[in-house]
């Protein structure tokens, strides 16, 4: 439980704010014994008392006293802070730069605490094999077309985690959600024995099926518990716990350096995460929207569907081969170390926090689609050049990247949850996400021969770079604007039906 206690001496108008319930941070309600609870707001419990006494020149003397916990497990001692700054200065109608634009209620901060935290998870599962496997190719002595091979093949995956999301759509988000984190778990612990690279692929499908689903139904929950004015922000809070998880692999990753096997300690990791699972199961509710009647929708978003599948193809031409040939270009290109590669990639990619933080607010303000187009080109443009150069010039390109292509985000990462109804958005994502694989796919397998054949990764990527420039004109051209909707505006057959008439 935390307090916080304000006094000192206020005018007549100020004894009337004291005494009126807020609106800023949380909503209050007066409560019989002249205190005030929350009626909207992220607590598990609040209580607001205010004792006063009146002096002789016509002021008030005041004591404020405020007991509150937050609703927000495992990451609430990181806005213990900004809530007792927000409580100690009153600003009604204020938009904290902290808080989403959509105030949480007590179940909505709740969910979003759990989700972060299995997004950790996600988010150390999705970069395991990328991190490592140019070490586990030193092991088993492999060239980069076979590395590159390897990392399309651990892709195919994404068939098994299209069915486990269309299974959610039947049988619910949660169920799925935790079987997908234990399972992406056990898989990749597997990775620690594996005898040679077939091995740690074929280990590495499964697991990488796994967390690709966990990470599809953690967005989906998102979208179903959030108000619309926070789906955004829900996503940029979410992708920064991922990046969080990733950072863990990379803070993990010198440990590489210690002989030739090394790097299979990081596939034992997984296994400590398994009691944060096991707490997030006790208390993530099923999705409020899923467990509301809802009508199956069969057809009707086919359009919908098409535009963001090409679009997660086209973009993962150049994402896929960015991200996971990363190291390989580190280690054999720029002749770092493992620990050097874990300090490169903290320092350049940790201020990419702030393009998430910042991409987020926009996205739900502002709208999703100019915020989404322009870190696109330029995220993406200024990876290209970080591939192109070398030396000290590769630490200020991929910081600039970091923070410009961050902000797609939230901002792109919220369309998929939100333009198909209930009954089908865990099987559209599905089918999203498994397109997008193909183009990474492709994507690996062209990079690494283009590399072979050049020498090197830069001119693969510059070739690359077109997908990006695609998507960015699809988004202005054709995406719709969904900032501030429902979702059962954006998909009218999740509305509720309206009640019968009596008859006459």
């Amino acid at each position: 439980m935390h307090k916080v206690v304000r006094n000192g001496r206020v005018d007549a108008a100020g004894l009337q704010t004291l005494l009126s319930p807020r609106d800023d941070v949380l909503e209050e309600r007066a409560d019989a014994d002249g205190s005030f609870a929350c009626a909207e707001g992220p607590f598990g419990h609040y209580r607001r008392t205010v004792a006063t006494d009146a002096n002789e020149d016509g002021t008030f003397a005041f004591v404020e006293t405020t007991e509150f916990r937050l609703a927000l497990p495992i990451w609430g001692a990181l806005f213990v802070l900004p809530i007792k700054g927000a409580i100690r200065n009153r600003h009604p109608d204020s938009n904290y730069w902290w808080a989403p634009p959509a105030r949480l209620d007590q179940r909505a901060s709740l969910v979003l605490a759990l989700l972060c935290t299995v997004s950790l998870v996600a988010g150390y599962l999705g970069t395991l094999i990328t991190q490592t496997i140019t070490f586990a190719a030193s092991e088993f002595h492999t060239s980069k077309a076979t590395q590159g091979t390897t990392l399309a093949a651990v892709r195919l995956g994404v068939l098994l985690s299209l069915v486990l999301a269309a299974v959610a759509d039947r049988r619910g988000r949660r169920r799925m959600l935790i079987g997908c984190a234990v399972g992406g778990c056990l898989t990749a612990a597997l990775g620690a024995i594996a005898p040679n690279l077939f091995t740690l692929a074929a280990t590495q499908t499964f697991s990488r099926a796994f967390s690709t689903a966990l990470a599809l139904l953690i967005a989906v929950v998102a979208a179903e518990e959030m108000p619309a004015g926070a789906r955004a922000y829900a996503v940029s809070v979410m992708a920064m716990t991922a990046a969080l998880g990733a950072g863990i692999c990379l803070m993990v990753l010198p440990l590489a350096d210690y002989g030739t096997r090394a790097w299979r300690i990081l596939y034992a990791v997984p296994l400590v995460f398994l009691p944060l699972v096991r707490a997030v199961a006790r208390h993530l509710p099923e999705s409020r929207r899923f467990a509301a009647p809802h009508a199956v929708a069969t057809t009707g978003h086919g359009r919908r569907l098409w535009l963001l599948a090409v679009s997660g193809f086209l973009a993962a031409l150049f994402v896929a081969p960015a991200s996971q040939f990363q190291n390989e270009f580190l280690r054999t290109e720029q002749h770092f170390s493992a620990l050097k590669i874990t300090v490169f990639t903290l320092c350049t990619n940790t201020p990419g926090g702030i393009g998430v933080v910042v991409g987020g607010k926009l996205a739900d303000i502002r709208g999703r689609r100019l915020i989404g187009a322009v870190g696109l080109i330029f995220g993406a443009g200024l990876t290209a050049v970080v591939y192109l150069t070398s030396g000290a010039q590769i630490w200020l390109w991929s910081v600039g990247a970091a923070v410009l292509g961050a902000a797609t985000v939230p901002a792109l990462g919220v369309y998929g949850p939100e333009l198909f109804p209930t009954s089908l958005r865990g099987r559209a994502n599905g089918v999203i996400s498994l397109v997008s694989v193909i183009g990474s796919g492709i994507g690996l397998l062209a990079a690494g021969r283009m590399a072979d054949h050049f020498g090197r990764l830069g001119p693969a990527l510059a070739i690359l770079f077109v997908g990006p420039l695609l998507v960015a004109v699809l988004v202005l051209v054709a995406y719709p604007e969904t900032a501030m909707l429902e979702l059962e505006e954006l998909n009218p057959e999740d509305a509720p039906a309206d009640p019968p008439r009596p008859s006459d």
